[in-house]
């Protein structure tokens, strides 16, 4: 797992020639509901809840367990009709909010 939010900050660009690889999950200090199809995330350390439209909800549901980049980006090809060059522009944007507000883990193997 990377020291820093700015290392994961970092990580979610697209320059980052290795983030096909990089390994994301869910943060194991949040938790979640979910209500007609959108989620409530309370981050349990800053105590701050963040919202998550539909799309929103699904790559949450995807990072539940340990996942690359790679992976979630197919899955998201696969679920919407969107163009790959946009659906990781889009989904590099979404993880790096994540990450700025501690919601997601980048490691190298399984979630803490």
């Amino acid at each position: 797992m990377f020291d820093s939010i700015m290392k994961n900050k970092e990580s979610f660009s697209i320059t980052n020639k290795n983030i096909d690889k990089l390994i994301i999950c869910r943060a194991s200090k949040s938790i979640s509901t979910e209500l007609d199809g959108e989620t409530i995330i309370l981050n349990i350390s800053s105590g701050i809840y963040s919202g998550l439209d539909s799309i929103g909800t699904t790559i949450w549901n995807l990072i539940e367990k340990p996942i690359s980049f790679a992976q979630l980006c197919d899955q998201i090809l696969k679920d919407y009709d969107v163009k790959k060059e946009q659906c990781i522009k889009d989904l590099i944007s979404f993880l790096r909010e994540l990450a700025e507000n501690n919601l997601i883990e980048v490691i190298n193997g399984t979630c803490d």
